[in-house]
């Protein structure tokens, strides 16, 4: 776990009460970010301040790691929270739900492949179209300022709006089980939709703490998306 100094917690680090909302954590660490970012040209800009900013948003910025760390500070011994490797056997598991199916035994390979695409593959496809779509314009608009207000506004509401799609993708996803014949395509699906999650994600951090890491990792991961859609197109042509 990430080290506060002897001086001070991490929740004086970002002058927060201790018993502050995680939207309230949140809040103070993106007010923080963009006060003593380097790049920000503020008479205040530190590294050294930015460095502590991050480490201290690292720990109380997620909920679990915050109760091991307020439980240490009591005096408590816990382990350290296993973050992403539970994210990725949580994904494993849905994925292997996910090739599960029942029909009824009177509907044909054929007619459930058909349905499959159709109500499930098609719909999803083109949600994640939307969310791709507009990635590189918005980027390219924000890139102008990063640290004008109203650039960053219309960032976000891009980054909403593309969680409303994705949530509407993993929906349809789940709504109807794959047969057989398309575990290949829902298999590139299922991926693209984990990976536009997490390039969400990494773009939600950089409008916290305007690292420019995070817009670039999120761009790749977007990249990845890419190759897996035109991969599950080439699949659903060799099954037409």
């Amino acid at each position: 776990m990430a080290k506060e100094t002897a001086q001070e917690t991490h929740y004086q680090t970002l002058d927060i009460d201790e018993a502050a909302t995680q939207a309230e954590i949140k809040q103070a660490y993106r007010r923080l970010a963009k006060q003593y970012h380097p790049d920000s040209k503020s008479d205040q800009a530190s590294h050294d301040r930015i460095a502590r900013i991050n480490t201290a948003y690292e720990v109380i910025g997620d909920p679990s790691r915050r109760t091991v760390y307020d439980q240490q500070r009591q005096g408590f011994a816990a382990a350290d929270p296993v973050e992403s490797a539970a994210n990725r056997a949580k994904r494993t598991a849905d994925m292997q739900e996910v090739y599960r199916y029942a029909r009824e035994a009177t509907q044909s390979s054929e007619a459930r492949e058909d349905a499959w695409l159709k109500l499930v593959y098609g719909p999803v496809d083109r949600l994640l179209g939307k969310i791709m779509s507009p990635l590189r314009t918005e980027i390219r608009k924000l890139s102008a300022d990063p640290f004008d207000d109203e650039l960053m506004e219309g960032f976000m509401a891009y980054l909403e709006q593309g969680r409303t799609w994705l949530g509407q993708a993993q929906g349809k996803f789940n709504s109807m089980a794959n047969p057989a014949s398309t575990a290949g395509v829902a298999a590139d699906v299922y991926h693209c939709l984990g990976l536009l999650e997490d390039g969400l994600d990494e773009f939600d951090r950089f409008t916290m703490s305007y690292e420019e890491s995070y817009i670039h990792t999120g761009t790749e991961l977007f990249r990845r998306v890419k190759l897996l859609r035109a991969e599950a197109k080439e699949r659903v042509k060799r099954l037409v």
